[in-house]
């Protein structure tokens, strides 16, 4: 007797679930992971990325560049405690929050001359592209 429970409605969710997971676009490995959302947009002289990540300090925040890999990351340590009249423990938890998202910038980007701000739980990043890599203003060309 078999214990595994099949869907004849699902037919394909396998195949879609895989394609479409979100490891193709920027390393989340799994949804059911805490990793921010993030929201890249490209202009002329350069890249915005948000990311979203509401009730962390930015102190908490390591941002750093290695070999064209932008990563952000951060580590949160909570701990709360309730002593009884004795002074034992009579409740104690901790909580560990952390999140790693690692991006590869493309060689038309300036890495050095990112910037970063956080306002209102969002992580903001200014990624300038190179001087080569800006578009160049249309020009006319005479005929001899």
């Amino acid at each position: 007797m078999s214990l595994i429970r099949r869907s004849n409605a699902n037919t394909f969710p396998s195949v879609f679930e895989e394609f479409f997971r979100p490891d193709w676009f920027g390393g989340m490995n799994d949804m059911n992971n805490r990793v921010p959302a993030v929201n890249i947009k490209e202009k002329d002289n350069g890249f915005e990325l948000e990311l979203a990540a509401p009730g962390v300090k930015k102190e908490d925040f390591n941002i750093e560049v290695d070999q064209n890999v932008l990563t952000i990351s951060t580590e949160q340590r909570n701990e709360k405690e309730e002593t009884g009249d004795d002074g034992n423990y009579s409740r104690r938890e901790f909580s560990y929050t952390s999140f790693q998202r690692s991006f590869t910038l493309p060689d038309t980007v300036n890495s050095d001359k990112i910037d970063a701000s956080y306002e209102d739980g969002v992580l903001k990043l200014s990624i300038p592209k190179k001087e080569e890599a800006l578009p160049k203003p249309k020009r006319m060309i005479d005929i001899k």
